[in-house]
């Protein structure tokens, strides 16, 4: 065992005998955050968060885990938490000067930055600092280089000075032709319905569309918790039709150059065109969609703008050309994009129900040694629980498994017990944004848009 996982492996035992110990707990974190194993380190994070819920610390740290999974939407959520409340911490806003930065607003992130390095200078980060164009503050005695010095401004003609996030380029897409169809897809029976009736049904009947003047193709905006299968729909709904699917990440379009990231957008989009019949989808749409009222001084309004126009198909068609799109928070994707012809149906996935529950643990199963498991009663015990808690818990059982082949040198099959096991250790993941989601629903629900969290919360 190499000396970082048997330091790691101590820390984890001590851990284990003093489970409501929360400086160790966070000095785990810390070493899992050290070791690049960020997932692992969330976990952490979110039993210290149970254990200290007000923790500043905790809450920069849950931040920063889901910062490097690319969960950017959830760090936000984090972030901005933590900015209401009293005395954040300096790196909070350097934290979020880098999820701005991600988002493509430079403006704003310059702004956090400098707030961060004003409160505390020991915050600054050097190399983000160069990303935003920001320049250590001169001595009042230094000298000046005339001209030269325009290389002080925070940003240089709109652009960040340098680019090692670098836009992927136009069109850096790739077309997939995925295999996974509806009967992948454990549960989410209604949603499955509404896709059907918005693409399914169009591409199977046109004549009948055509008709009564009805377009093929659309938007279906979907939004929920993490982990509960917004992706995996949408690539099963492109193998349900046979038709392209070209995922597109805020790394494919976003770009240090003011305009770049437009015309990565329009590209992407006419590479869908040219794949048709398509399915295009988001991932993390609020990235690319926040609401232009938060982005008045940001050249994000121009990238929320060109967007717009390409779901409008102004200059083209988007016949046949069929837009999904995943966000974990809905409240921060601008209100154009839910006018008609746009995202016009906007569904909520929930955490999955005990009969999907019991399908997505045959799915997550299938193909492995099992022994008399009874799906129905581990449904019962897993509510509240997300597909990617279940994988979760499915693949804890198995990593026991292998733990005790290789000491008893005899593999034995999965049980019920073993899965109940396993699940003691995993915890829904689904209840921190659910508390976020319920104040949207109570107090900014214009025209009954979170109905849907209401009623799943039976308020």
């Amino acid at each position: 065992m190499p000396h970082g996982d048997e330091a790691l492996h101590a820390l984890r035992e001590a851990l284990r005998l003093s489970p409501d110990n929360l400086p160790l707990r966070l000095h785990v974190a810390d070493t899992l955050v050290g070791y690049g194993r960020y997932e692992e380190a969330e976990k952490e994070f979110r039993a210290a968060l149970s254990q200290a819920p007000d923790d500043a610390r905790v809450k920069l740290g849950l931040a920063g885990a889901y910062f490097q999974q690319g969960k950017n939407s959830a760090a936000l959520v984090v972030v901005e938490d933590l900015i209401k409340g009293p005395n954040p911490p300096a790196k909070t806003y350097v934290l979020y000067a880098r999820l701005l930065l991600r988002a493509g607003d430079v403006d704003r992130a310059v702004r956090q930055y400098k707030r961060a390095i004003e409160e505390d200078p020991s915050a600054g980060d050097a190399e983000l600092a160069a990303r935003l164009g920001v320049r250590p503050e001169k001595p009042a005695d230094a000298p000046t280089y005339g001209a030269d010095d325009d290389d002080d401004r925070e940003v240089v003609d709109g652009k960040v000075r340098a680019s090692w996030e670098g836009g992927t380029g136009v069109g850096s897409a790739e077309v997939e032709r995925p295999k996974v169809t509806f009967k992948d897809v454990g549960g989410m029976d209604p949603l499955k319905e509404e896709i059907r009736l918005k693409i399914i049904h169009p591409l199977e009947h046109p004549e009948l569309y055509k008709a009564y003047g009805k377009p093929i193709g659309g938007g279906i905006l979907m939004y929920g918790p993490p982990g509960c299968g917004k992706t995996h729909l949408a690539r099963a709904t492109a193998g349900e039709i046979k038709a392209g699917f070209l995922s597109v990440g805020i790394n494919d379009v976003l770009d240090m150059w003011i305009g770049s990231s437009e015309k990565s957008l329009h590209e992407l989009f006419e590479q869908a065109r040219r794949n048709r019949p398509c399915v295009l989808f988001f991932d993390e749409v609020d990235a690319l969609a926040a609401s232009r009222s938060d982005m008045r001084h940001s050249a994000g309004r121009h990238l929320i703008n060109q967007f717009l126009a390409e779901m409008d198909g102004v200059g083209s068609t988007n016949e046949g050309l069929l837009i999904l799109a995943a966000t974990n928070a809905p409240w921060h994707v601008d209100a154009a994009f839910r006018r008609p012809g746009r995202f016009d149906r906007i569904l909520f996935v929930p955490p999955p129900d005990g009969p999907a529950r019991a399908g997505i643990l045959r799915i997550l199963t299938k193909g492995k040694p099992v022994e008399n498991i009874d799906y129905d009663h581990l449904a019962k015990k897993s509510e509240n629980y997300s597909g990617a808690d279940l994988k979760s818990v499915v693949d804890v059982a198995i990593e026991n498994k292998l733990r005790e082949a290789m000491k008893s040198g005899v593999p034995k099959p999965l049980t019920t017990k073993d899965l109940l096991a396993a699940m003691s250790g995993v915890k829904p993941s689904t209840r921190e944004w659910f508390s976020t989601a319920r104040n949207y629903a109570l107090y900014s629900n214009q025209g009954g848009a979170y109905d849907d969290i209401l009623k799943h919360l039976k308020m």
